[in-house]
């Protein structure tokens, strides 16, 4: 597995919990312009329909479109908490993974920059998402479910 060469975090837990994670295949930070299989670094946003931040760099080796599957688990790894990755294109293994695990890959534009598909994104969070995004957010709400009843279980019950 090819690990992450490097990687920043930009520490501000005030915001963190009420943010969608969104991530895009970059090499300039500026626009998205990396195949997912190949992508040398990813930037991890997280948007509200008020905000954006940006909250980690990883910067990967150089990777070739190779078909060899290991160097996709250290990028699906960084994604963890990611509801979808913008990448210029995306294997199909690589999506079947990606969906699995409730990232949705979105195929972007040559010259797509990423505040422009940041304002995209809060503009739908205003509006009410719909599509794959209104899916992802009903996804993440059922999983914030799941570890209630665990603290639940936990306490104990009396009578």
């Amino acid at each position: 597995m090819s690990l992450p060469t490097r990687q920043l975090c930009v520490i501000d837990e005030r915001h963190a919990e009420s943010l969608l994670k969104v991530a895009f295949a970059t090499t300039d930070r500026q626009g998205v312009d990396q195949h997912f299989g190949s992508a040398r670094s990813l930037a991890i946003f997280g948007v509200s329909s008020e905000q954006q931040h940006l909250l980690s760099i990883v910067e990967f080796g150089d990777l070739n479109q190779d078909g060899h599957e290991d160097k996709l688990a250290s990028k699906i790894a960084v994604l963890q908490g990611c509801i979808a990755v913008y990448c210029r294109a995306c294997g199909g293994s690589a999506v079947r993974q990606l969906l699995a695990l409730g990232i949705q890959p979105v195929k972007v534009a040559e010259d797509a920059r990423i505040s422009d598909l940041l304002s995209a994104l809060q503009h739908e969070l205003q509006e009410g998402p719909s599509g794959w995004l209104a899916k992802a957010m009903a996804r993440q709400h059922q999983g914030e479910g799941v570890g209630r009843f665990d603290v639940m279980e936990a306490e104990g019950w009396q009578e």
